[in-house]
């Protein structure tokens, strides 16, 4: 393991992870590596994803031990029809005491409503990220996405009302094509770095270092295919994220999306005509005749609200005014870098990360 401060400040602003796992922030604090499935069932078309997402949602609620984290999205709302009726399905809402905020919580009601299953509301505040972020930093051997704090109260709870487990509709974007906007073109291996860098470097660190090895991986006479990048080195972010989240709060995680791949070539020509997911949405349409779709929304965090006055970091790793015309979610990363650096100078972290 290398100590290599430095790298690990840029790589975690450009993927929101160290992207060399062999290399750490600090000594004695390694990130922390999170199993995969060793087999994950090819798919082809949509039938086979659908009887594979009921086996997998009923296999984790034979026992009565899982819920349901539903969103007001697709993905989730297919595996609520194979919860057993009178399950527990948690949403996810965020406040801000005087703000209107994202809330997705009427759309996920419809869904329970429909499947027969308990409907409870997880409010998200501040306090929160204040009282978890720590911790799961100090569980993941880095700093972490703001959706982690969420994801950790909430299986919190579940575990707090009795359950062992929590299945959540995540992966679905990413295995079957559903960031259209990462999707949206064949990408030069330039411009490709610039659209999916969450915070560039170079614009908030005093060294930043320019960290494109796993893009560069997927280039192909100067271009890249984006499902192959995002289907593989950003399943491993995502995915780390609820992996993280869970197990700080001792939480099993249950992704059925994530034991499947597509095994057919990606048709981009639906993708690119606004049929995103086109598998997941033909699932959807099987279970759900008569509804309509959702707008895809990303999972809600009132970082725009709670990052309105904030005035940037004050470390001297940062640039000065660094954060002025960034967004909320841009923001939280160097807010959650910061703190994390902080933290390390109070050796926080003898025990964090490993494996």
């Amino acid at each position: 393991m290398t100590v290599d401060r430095e790298y690990c400040m840029s790589s975690f602003l450009t993927y929101r992870i160290i992207a060399d796992m062999e290399r750490c922030f600090a000594p004695g604090v390694e990130p922390r590596r999170f199993p995969f499935p060793e087999k994950r069932l090819p798919v082809r078309d949509s039938r086979t994803l659908l009887a594979e997402l009921e086996r997998a949602t009923r296999e984790a609620c034979k026992d009565g031990k899982a819920a349901l984290a539903l969103s007001g999205g697709i993905d989730s709302a297919i595996l609520a029809k194979f919860m057993p009726k009178g399950s527990t399905a948690y949403t996810f809402r965020c406040v801000v005491p005087g703000m209107q905020v994202t809330d997705e919580s009427p759309a996920a009601a419809r869904f329970a409503a429909e499947c027969g299953l308990k409907h409870e509301i997880i409010d998200i505040y501040w306090e929160d990220f204040e009282a978890l972020t720590p911790k799961l930093m100090q569980h993941k051997g880095m700093p972490v996405h703001s959706i982690e704090v969420q994801i950790c109260k909430a299986a919190m709870r579940a575990r707090a009302d009795g359950f062992e487990r929590l299945i959540f509709g995540e992966t679905a974007d990413v295995v079957y094509g559903g960031f259209d906007g990462l999707l949206s073109k064949d990408w030069l291996v330039g411009d490709f770095i610039d659209r999916f860098t969450f915070v560039p470097p170079w614009k908030a660190l005093r060294h930043p270092q320019l960290v494109v090895e796993p893009i560069l991986a997927y280039e192909r006479d100067g271009h890249l295919d984006p499902h192959s990048f995002v289907s593989d080195c950003f399943l491993r972010n995502v995915i780390t994220s609820y992996q993280n989240a869970c197990a700080t709060a001792g939480c099993e995680l249950v992704v059925p999306f994530f034991g499947t791949y597509l095994a057919a070539p990606i048709d981009y020509a639906r993708i690119r005509g606004g049929e995103s997911k086109y598998l997941v949405r033909e699932v959807f349409k099987a279970l759900y005749p008569d509804f309509v779709a959702p707008k895809k929304l990303p999972m809600p965090r009132a970082t725009n609200e709670w990052f309105r006055d904030w005035k940037g970091p004050t470390r001297p790793e940062f640039l000065p005014h660094c954060t002025d015309t960034m967004t909320g979610d841009q923001k939280w990363l160097v807010f959650c870098l910061e703190m994390f650096l902080n933290l390390l100078d109070t050796n926080f972290a003898g025990s964090a990360g490993g494996q």
